[in-house]
């Protein structure tokens, strides 16, 4: 059903994450195996992921139900075993997660695969990310993502700092992305606007209840919004372009013009009395109104006449 809820809101793609408690940690009830605060406060590492992981068995019919209807499946793998597991799957890219940076064996061997490999950043600071990339590169990937990533659950807004994102892409020189922890779609819309090229987002089902990351995912419509919205977001990106577009083409004749705004006798002098500047814009463009005050009309001119230069004559003598 996540999958099918993925694929309805247009995802390009969905992830899983493929550990199992034992992979990821030990069974241990000493203090540091314990979360301390946020949003699994008093929690133990191994009951956690116990209960958050998706089962191994679960992989392959996932993989060929994504397939079947027609949605990239991968998966963020989070020790070799999870490596060996997701190559007899022929999974097209591998995911390596923020508080995975630092295991830069793994990093290796996920790039020895030589399929696309994507990276989170949570946490990291500018060395880590520059060793984890060096071991990507060490390893053999061709094709190398950064996301940006806070490692909060949820992230605030005010911590989200996307002027990385274009910083990363300066710095590295590959696509930057966002793996978005915040709630709702704002921060994965401006990340679009700042270069990101690739946005991670957990999405629930709104049938669920409270799951291990509902807090922080969106549910099937907000999905569906945060796809079009960052697709919008992109797309009006653009070129770097000056000058009128298609869409404007029937107003740009309703621009600033300078007009007869009043009945002129040929002889009298142009002033601000008799000319102004107004909509549309068929007359002189407004930037001529100082060459032709204080000239002369050599004929008659109508309200309502857009001013040209065969309208006007020298200065009077």
């Amino acid at each position: 059903r996540l999958i099918d809820a993925a694929k309805a809101a247009g995802a390009d793609a969905v992830k899983l994450q493929t550990y199992t408690a034992d992979t990821i940690t030990i069974d241990h009830g000493s203090e540091e195996f314990w979360i301390k605060d946020g949003l699994w406060n008093k929690r133990r590492l191994y009951d956690l992921y116990r209960e958050a992981h998706t089962p191994w068995e679960w992989h392959k019919p996932l993989f060929e139900y994504a397939r079947d209807a027609g949605i990239v499946i991968f998966s963020s793998a989070f020790d070799p075993t999870a490596i060996d597991l997701l190559e007899s799957l022929n999974a097209p890219a591998y995911k390596i997660a923020s508080f995975e940076i630092v295991d830069l064996p793994l990093i290796r061997l996920a790039a020895s695969t030589g399929k696309p490999l994507i990276i989170s950043t949570g946490m990291a600071q500018l060395g880590e990310i520059v060793d984890a990339v060096d071991a990507a590169r060490a390893g053999g990937a061709k094709e190398l993502v950064l996301l940006h990533c806070i490692s909060g659950y949820p992230a605030p807004c005010a911590e989200a700092n996307l002027n990385t994102i274009p910083a990363l892409a300066k710095t590295f020189g590959i696509p930057i992305g966002l793996s978005d922890h915040t709630l709702g779609t704002s921060v994965s819309v401006a990340a679009i606007a700042l270069g990101a090229r690739v946005i991670e987002k957990h999405i629930t089902l709104a049938s669920e209840g409270d799951t291990v990351d509902s807090a922080f995912s969106l549910a099937e419509a907000g999905f569906g919004q945060l796809v079009s919205d960052c697709q919008s977001a992109f797309t009006a990106l653009g070129t770097v372009h000056f000058g009128p577009v298609a869409s404007e083409a029937n107003v740009l004749s309703l621009r600033r013009s300078l007009y007869a705004v009043r009945d002129i006798k040929a002889g009298e002098l142009i002033s601000a009395d008799n000319v102004r500047s107004i909509r549309p814009g068929i007359g002189l463009a407004p930037k001529y109104w100082d060459v032709i005050v204080g000239r002369l009309a050599i004929k008659d001119i109508s309200r309502g006449t857009p001013i040209s230069w065969e309208l006007i004559g020298g200065i009077k003598s």
